[in-house]
């Protein structure tokens, strides 16, 4: 038997009144008695099969027997039918149950009837049946790869640093520990650490989507334990504003290409793409407080901007038709090590966050590049810096001006289509509740 047909675009591709096979799963049976409908699904629609009982009863009787979501193969000859979906239909001649689907099930694919998240996510292979979840990875998968796509334009190399290290890149309680052949060593929180050491080989631009892990007890709908960070690094820049330009294109790049290149997809999920203006703002941290003072949310200097704070801020900002904006220029004190002071203003910082929406899409800033400095700074932070010499003899060797960014891939798929939350980016999410399947 001939590959099976696996999208509509091909069976609509098959001359009329010939012959083709599609490969898909069951997605309702309708039996009328003399006449039976069965819709095949297959990757990106539906095909109608209909067979009447007088024609080849045997046919007839197992084509309305076949359990919803059922995988089949079904051969037969391609007609046109005005009242069909494509305005086609395929009469069968022989149809193959490759793999019966149990019933019942245990929530549907295309019924009205919604399901609880945790029964969902408990059956997740069968929630990525239904086209409106599928359309969200088809999102996803596309803004991943325009996102590869604008810094390999920009002579960024893609790398992959370990998920396995002896130290974390910001130390504290957030690190998932385990025993690594009789000694300590945690899974990567970031790939900071090593993207900033590889600045110390002549490659001067590199990027990483890759996994990585943060053992906080958070129950949100913004916060999972596995997550998907997009990092970048930069060698020879002049300052932070070098980082800001960069990340601010590639992003509005990227929501242009997503825009253009997943119409359907978006239009299925009943979602516009706003692409920002470039400029992106930029709302020092002094003035993000000042302008949350206004809004009667008071955080004091030297603290960082909580959820509620990034909220309202989000919310000042849209008045003012901005969607995407950054913070700059946070105080040094609630910054990692790695974090370079403003020498002008040391109690600040290069640093800064990327907004969207009233959350924070990203991280980053100018590193500190000077050994002595970078040193002492672990000394603050109450960091041995003996635990971190692997990381240090880069820069002991040295290491030209850097900076970078790291952005939480899942986050920015959750707000760009305003799901309700983070795990529905996510095709099998893990938090601290969640590890299967």
């Amino acid at each position: 038997m001939a590959p099976p047909v696996r999208t509509v675009q091909e069976f609509l591709s098959a001359p009329v009144d010939g012959s083709v096979v599609l490969g898909g799963w069951v997605e309702d049976v309708r039996n009328l008695g003399s006449i039976a409908f069965v819709l095949v699904r297959l990757c990106d629609g539906t095909v109608q099969v209909t067979a009447k009982k007088k024609s080849n009863e045997a046919l007839f009787l197992q084509l309305t027997k076949l359990s919803r979501e059922s995988v089949v193969r079904v051969a037969g000859n391609v007609v046109s039918n005005r009242e069909a979906r494509q305005g086609r239909e395929l009469q069968p001649v022989r149809i193959d149950v490759l793999a019966a689907a149990a019933a019942p099930l245990p929530l549907g694919v295309v019924d009205k009837v919604g399901a609880e998240f945790d029964t969902r996510l408990d059956n997740r292979t069968i929630d990525l049946r239904k086209p409106a979840t599928q359309a969200i990875f088809r999102v996803r998968s596309l803004l991943e790869g325009a996102l590869r796509g604008e810094l390999h334009r920009r002579g960024f190399m893609e790398v992959h640093t370990p998920k396995l290290a002896g130290a974390g890149a910001e130390g504290g309680a957030t690190l998932f520990q385990t025993d690594y052949f009789g000694r300590r060593a945690y899974l990567a929180q970031s790939p900071q650490l090593y993207k900033q050491m590889l600045m110390a080989t002549g490659f001067d631009r590199v990027f990483e989507i890759a996994p990585a892990f943060r053992a906080e007890p958070s129950d949100t709908v913004r916060h999972v334990t596995e997550f998907v960070s997009f990092d970048g690094e930069v060698s020879w820049i002049e300052d932070q504003e070098d980082i800001l330009r960069i990340i601010e294109e590639i992003v509005v790049g990227a929501f242009a290409s997503v825009r253009e290149g997943a119409k359907e997809a978006l239009t299925s999920l009943g979602v516009e793409i706003r692409v920002p203006s470039l400029p992106i703002p930029r709302v020092p941290y002094v003035e993000a407080l000042e302008r949350l003072r206004e809004r009667g949310k008071r955080i004091r200097d030297g603290d960082d901007i909580d959820t509620e704070g990034e909220k309202a801020l989000g919310q000042s900002m849209a008045e003012k038709g901005h969607e995407m904006f950054f913070i700059t220029e946070y105080p040094t004190a609630i910054k990692p090590f790695y974090v370079m002071a403003n020498p002008e203003e040391p109690e600040y910082s290069y640093s800064f966050d990327l907004e969207y929406r009233g959350d924070e899409m990203a991280s980053g800033g100018q590193r500190e590049h000077r050994y002595d400095v970078l040193l002492e700074n672990l000394k603050t932070k109450g960091l041995d810096p003996a635990g971190f010499e692997f990381y240090l003899s880069a820069f002991r060797y040295g290491i030209p001006p850097h900076g970078g960014w790291g952005l939480g891939v899942d986050r920015l798929v959750q707000r760009l289509l305003a799901l309700p939350n983070i795990r529905e980016a996510i095709l099998f999410p893990r938090d601290r509740n969640r590890l299967q399947p």
